[in-house]
């Protein structure tokens, strides 16, 4: 379930941001307010880490956010704070037509400034963890492909990735950027722009903006496309849920990054850890649903406290 071969397409592509590091962009960023770690929050943390051997990570949107991507549930400043848009719902992409015409479309105008993206120093972290032999496995809820970028290998990403897209109907799979020259060549006198990107790269478009815009559409079949992500109302492949479950009973240690676990997709790995009595230590701005589960609770953001290490 390592993610690394599914990228093969796209590793020319990636090696560009080796070559750029991991500086910030001038992207507005998205982190809630939060007070800076203390000491004792600190100690609390290398001891955690010290003592870990076989430590499995979990990352979620909020160690994205210090890219300048936007996460859904941050307070104030996530896209449920900013904006009444939703994400598309599974049943409504594979059922209408006019749902996948608004969802590529506004995909279409965001994914240039979404692929370009820039791992930060979280994400540096954790491939430095992995190359060290400090860390035994990473699982991440997003799909934006950063770690991949920054370097990591032992890597499951558990809702997929928008940088792949898959067809629905023949299962063959392609890269996100392959789709793009696709659309520009279905679409050529089509233009509208938005500086308003959404947390899985989207950008919000009205009506009007859309209209016109031709859908793409599987060149080995006609099939409906549809990146490969995990959208909500679907479900996680119950096979890269196992493989998850199998690296929960290696670990000796659990740290989530950068999560609200409020999906149940993620909090049940937190959730199976606790039963099997290993640690759990959370770093994520604000409330996360297994708090009451974490040995120890750090409420700052990620790069901060992993900076210490």
């Amino acid at each position: 379930m390592n993610s690394i071969k599914k990228y093969k397409p796209l590793v020319k592509h990636f090696r560009l941001y080796s070559v750029l590091g991991t500086a910030h962009s001038s992207r507005p960023h998205f982190v809630p307010p939060h007070s800076p770690a203390n000491e004792d929050d600190i100690d609390k943390f290398k001891e955690f880490i010290h003592n870990s051997k076989r430590l499995l990570v979990i990352t979620g949107a909020g160690i994205s956010t210090e890219s300048g991507i936007p996460d859904y549930r941050s307070e104030g400043v996530g896209l449920y704070a900013r904006s009444s848009n939703r994400p598309v719902q599974y049943q409504d992409f594979v059922k209408k037509a006019d749902i996948r015409q608004r969802y590529w479309a506004r995909n279409f105008v965001g994914w240039p400034m979404f692929s370009s993206v820039l791992p930060n120093k979280t994400h540096k972290i954790l491939s430095d963890w992995e190359r060290e032999d400090s860390l035994h496995w990473l699982v991440t809820q997003n799909v934006d492909a950063l770690h991949y970028k920054a370097g990591s290998k032992n890597l499951t990403e558990l809702h997929g990735s928008a940088h792949r897209v898959e067809c629905l109907d023949c299962k063959q799979m392609i890269s996100r950027p392959e789709l793009q020259d696709m659309i520009k060549g279905d679409n050529p006198m089509w233009y509208s722009k938005s500086v308003d990107m959404a947390p899985d790269g989207d950008v919000q478009l009205s009506q009007e903006q859309i209209n016109g815009f031709n859908v793409p559409s599987c060149q080995k079949c006609g099939g409906v496309l549809k990146p490969e992500i995990v959208f909500f109302g679907d479900n996680v492949p119950r096979p890269r849920v196992d493989f998850v479950f199998d690296k929960v009973k290696e670990s000796d240690s659990l740290l989530v990054l950068g999560s609200s676990l409020e999906v149940y997709s993620g909090y049940r790995f937190v959730n199976a850890a606790h039963e099997q009595k290993k640690p759990i230590a959370i770093v994520s701005i604000g409330p996360t649903r297994a708090d009451k589960l974490a040995d120890i609770k750090i409420n700052t953001k990620c790069s901060e406290i992993l900076d210490h290490i």
